[in-house]
């Protein structure tokens, strides 16, 4: 009896900077992996030329895969494989990217949201595999998000559900293109710099300037956590009210969808406990102890894959039905 084989999709992460492909079997396993810089094929041709390329690559002595999934960092509409908008990619705006690959390749084509791409590989192969409600946030340069209901992901009625980085923490906020005083205004790496930039100008004392050698462009996040490790006040102070910030907003969504857990990613995320521990207090403080008890907050746990198996989870989840 020949052994079962299983299943792979090709799962496409297209981010502003770096288009990374991997192949990715139905355990989560990435047997292959191709990346490319995004400005390198920034036009549609040479980008499905990549595509193209990686299916050379992949099927190499290979079952050919089941589909493929693709997350972009913009606006979709996933049931028609629709990108609206790329905001950090020329040229893609209006683009029907399932169907370019599809009609090029005969493959079936799946496109969403990264950040759902990112929740779903976390909810089916990493920290959320154990729950069916749960919440997804991703702190980077701003602030991402994704919602998962009953193990399928909820994309609203037009695709874009999970924008918890819009969410509005301030009634009199800084006004953006989204609305005003969102969350991703106060929270995200430029803003944890810009705060420790500003108080250092200022004359506060902190351990932050050696760590720099007095070079504010030197100063990053991962910086910041070590000075915080390390008990500078500063430091501290800073993740403290970015954890209230975002305490704000994940109380607002726990009132409004109970989800078991949040699952928090992205490189801010992997401050570690100077985030999670002001995090989940300030959570508690913000809940009736009935919803406090009952949610968990916890840290991505796929890194740089998650985007990548998540895309591929897409083709698994759609050929399951």
């Amino acid at each position: 009896m020949k052994p079962h084989r299983q299943r792979t999709a090709i799962g496409i992460d297209f981010g502003g900077t770096t288009v990374k492909a991997g192949l990715v079997d139905e355990t989560g396993a990435v047997l292959d992996r191709v990346q490319a810089a995004t400005a390198d094929i920034c036009a549609r041709p040479a980008w499905l030329d990549f595509v193209g390329q990686c299916l050379r690559r992949f099927g190499t002595g290979r079952r050919r895969p089941a589909g493929i999934g693709v997350g972009v960092p913009g606006f979709v509409d996933f049931k028609r494989g629709f990108i609206y908008n790329l905001t950090n990619v020329p040229g893609w705006t209006r683009v029907p990217l399932a169907g370019m690959i599809k009609k090029r390749f005969g493959l079936n084509v799946f496109v969403d949201n990264d950040v759902n791409a990112f929740a779903l590989g976390e909810c089916v192969y990493g920290a959320g595999r154990r729950f069916s409600q749960a919440v997804f946030a991703t702190l980077g340069t701003g602030v991402g998000g994704a919602v998962v209901i009953d193990g399928r992901l909820y994309r609203g009625a037009y695709s874009m559900a999970g924008e918890i980085g819009h969410m509005s923490i301030d009634l009199h906020g800084r006004r953006t293109p989204e609305g005003r005083g969102g969350l991703e205004t106060y929270v995200g790496n430029t803003r944890l710099v810009a705060a420790a930039a500003r108080a250092l100008r200022a004359g506060r004392r902190s351990l932050l300037r050696s760590l720099v050698n007095n070079d504010m462009r030197r100063l990053t996040p991962e910086i910041m956590a070590r000075a915080a490790r390390r008990g500078d006040p500063l430091a501290l102070d800073i993740f403290d009210t970015m954890a209230d910030c975002l305490a704000t907003t994940f109380a607002s969504v726990t009132y409004l969808l109970q989800p078991e857990v949040i699952i928090v990613g992205g490189g801010v995320a992997q401050s570690g406990r100077v985030l999670f521990e002001p995090l989940r207090r300030h959570l508690r403080e913000r809940l009736h102890p009935f919803f406090a008890e009952r949610i968990r907050v916890i840290p991505a746990v796929l890194g740089a894959d998650a985007g990548l198996v998540g895309c591929a989870a897409l083709v698994f989840q759609a050929a399951r039905g």
